[in-house]
């Protein structure tokens, strides 16, 4: 493994712990960090989801968290305040790892840019 990969994992565990502690509850993995941004950008609270609503909630994070590197825009909310975006450029070819990779990069952008946190 890289330094470079070895430096993005202890950052994804400094966040995990730190979301532990603010919700009380480690996300199992990027699913689980994706659904927690997708619930906050829904901005209507913790509630019962349809797993069709938590499939969009997964997809309004992975938006959100690339709207950081430019592949998305928002384009608008609906009448039920449910985001909807754009994509802008092009997302690039990625194996599953490197999705993956990606993801958490922005992930971790997401947390700095949206909260502050120094990761």
């Amino acid at each position: 493994m890289f330094k470079r990969d070895l430096d993005l994992e202890k950052r994804w565990g400094r966040l995990l712990d730190g979301l532990q502690e603010t919700i009380g509850k480690k996300p199992n993995d990027l699913n689980g960090v994706l659904f927690l941004i997708g619930v906050q950008e829904l901005g209507q609270g913790t509630r019962p989801f349809t797993k069709e609503q938590k499939q969009d909630l997964m997809h309004i994070a992975i938006c959100k968290v690339l709207s950081y590197a430019g592949f998305y825009t928002l384009d608008f909310v609906d009448q039920d305040g449910w985001p909807h975006w754009k994509l802008a450029k092009e997302l690039p070819h990625f194996d599953i790892l490197e999705q993956e990779k990606l993801l958490k990069l922005q992930v971790l952008e997401y947390f700095e840019k949206e909260y502050q946190l120094e990761i």
